[in-house]
């Protein structure tokens, strides 16, 4: 039976996932490692994307540990790649790396964001781009490669997202889609093209038309593995390759978001985004309007402390993360009055680069549950904040409300997300959807089916379905806390 094979490049590894093409069936997956990084100043090598992919890939058909045998790695019929949102990586007039990649946490760029937002104002570039940039925005990275590295700026021939130079690894071909392209900073949602007259904002005397990638269509096929690149990976040469497309839009497609639902991720970072048939766009800056990758859009926030400020929590504590889970379970909703800011490394929304943490009600009698308590829900509430912003920008929320992530795995967060945002919260039965949608993806080029049958995949390989996680928490404790958080927020 013919395989497909969707990507997750991630800030920390590359997974892959091996899926049937009729029933999607996980039939592999692999992983590999690439090096961490710590913000404000946050890079990689692309080159090592690249050997975490071809470990991954030789793992995924390794025969043991989750591998599918060897012998099907001729059965894989397309692949696609979904990757992490918004770095830059600057290539030279020979296609080679320039410099190594800034990436989407990267915040040495937040001087040039807010340089860029003044010359135009918030609202001009939330008409025009659906968002307005800050420093994970590609622009205010290219902003910062001009001022300091002048000579490297002067070297760039081209400029791409991760997820476009891997797909330029394995086709020869720089294409990109319009998911990814929306967070860049310099894609309208209004003309469905790059809008490089805002590039020329940072130099007008380049052509940028000529810097960017093509934009394909969600269902059109990127280009074929090319034969070099099929040899490391140990796949057949010549089989389709999808446009791909940004994490965050390969996991609505992996869990068969719909107008209306709401995804929340809980990984080192957050997010919180829904399907919509129409864009956005938000003055203040709190909600990126992101397209996806099926024609519509994603509307999204993003904060940059999630699971790590209760990894951090753990190590001060002296915890696993069962122990910290029963801890936190042990508390009713509230902390007893003790209330986390949690801007650990700064914050990306709201748009506090230099922030730092904040904690508010303590006392000589506080315990280590109020302090476990305090910091879930000082996540949870920054994430339901971003929630409240969606609504606030008209798009439609009321439909399912899905949990994934590092996070997801955690009872402490599933219950508090749950209680806090008083509503039912499905956790999906696997913790793996961005690759899962960048396979949804791959089924639908290599059948050449249109947009809207990427819902339609999803739903025949029964992506999303889960456990149902309902809220037990009274009322009058879940405003408490939010009233609380947003004091301290200010």
């Amino acid at each position: 039976m013919p395989l497909v094979l969707g990507i997750d490049s991630s800030t920390q590894s590359v997974k892959v996932e091996v899926r049937d093409l009729e029933t999607g069936e996980v039939v592999g997956v692999g992983r590999g490692a690439h090096c961490s990084t710590s913000p404000p100043k946050s890079e990689q090598d692309p080159q090592s994307w690249w050997a975490a992919l071809v470990e991954a890939t030789q793992a995924a058909f390794s025969g043991s540990n989750g591998g599918a045998p060897t012998a099907r790695r001729n059965e894989v019929v397309a692949m696609a790649v979904g990757g992490q949102q918004h770095g830059m990586v600057v290539l030279d007039s020979s296609f080679e790396v320039i410099r190594p990649a800034k990436l989407w946490n990267d915040t040495e760029s937040a001087p040039q964001a807010t340089a860029l937002v003044d010359k135009l104002g918030p609202q001009s570039w939330a008409d025009t781009t659906g968002s307005v940039p800050v420093a994970a925005f590609t622009v205010s990275k290219i902003a910062w490669l001009a001022e300091n590295e002048p000579s490297n700026f002067e070297r760039l021939h081209y400029v791409v997202l991760p997820h476009d130079w891997l797909t330029f690894k394995l086709t020869g071909r720089l294409v990109t889609d319009r998911g990814d392209a929306s967070g860049t900073g310099y894609w309208s949602p209004v003309t469905q093209t790059w809008s490089v007259g805002l590039l020329n904002l940072i130099d007008g005397d380049r052509d940028w038309s000529r810097a960017l990638p093509t934009i394909c269509a969600p269902t059109e096929q990127a280009g074929e593995l090319v034969s070099w690149a099929a040899d490391e990976l140990g796949l057949p040469a010549g089989i389709a390759v999808g446009p791909g497309s940004g994490d965050n839009m390969a996991a609505a497609l992996g869990i068969g978001l719909r107008p209306g639902d709401v995804a929340m991720s809980l990984g080192t970072s957050g997010t919180v985004y829904a399907a919509s048939v129409t864009p956005t766009a938000d003055e203040s800056g709190s909600v990126a309007g992101f397209a996806d990758a099926s024609g519509n859009y994603l509307p999204l926030v993003c904060t940059l402390n999630a699971t790590k400020v209760s990894d951090f929590a753990m190590r001060m504590l002296g915890l696993d993360h069962n122990g910290f889970d029963d801890l936190v379970l042990s508390l009713p909703a509230g902390a007893s009055g003790l209330t986390l800011l949690p801007y650990l490394d700064g914050e990306r929304t709201p748009n506090r680069p230099d922030a730092t943490g904040v904690m508010s009600g303590i006392r000589s009698g506080t315990s280590r549950a109020e302090f476990a308590r305090a910091v879930v829900e000082g996540v949870v509430c920054g994430l339901l904040d971003g929630l409240d912003a969606l609504s606030a920008c008209g798009v439609p929320t009321a439909g399912r409300f899905v949990l994934l992530g590092g996070g997801a795995k955690s009872g402490a967060y599933r219950q508090s997300v749950a209680d806090l945002a008083q509503r039912e919260v499905v956790v999906p039965l696997s913790d793996e959807h961005v690759a899962s949608g960048a396979a949804v993806q791959a089924a639908a080029v290599v059948d050449g089916r249109p947009p809207e049958d990427l819902a339609k995949i999803a739903a025949q390989w029964g992506l999303g379905h889960g456990e149902t996680v309902s809220p037990i928490a009274g009322s009058g404790a879940v405003v408490d806390v939010r009233d609380r958080y947003a004091a301290l927020r200010g």
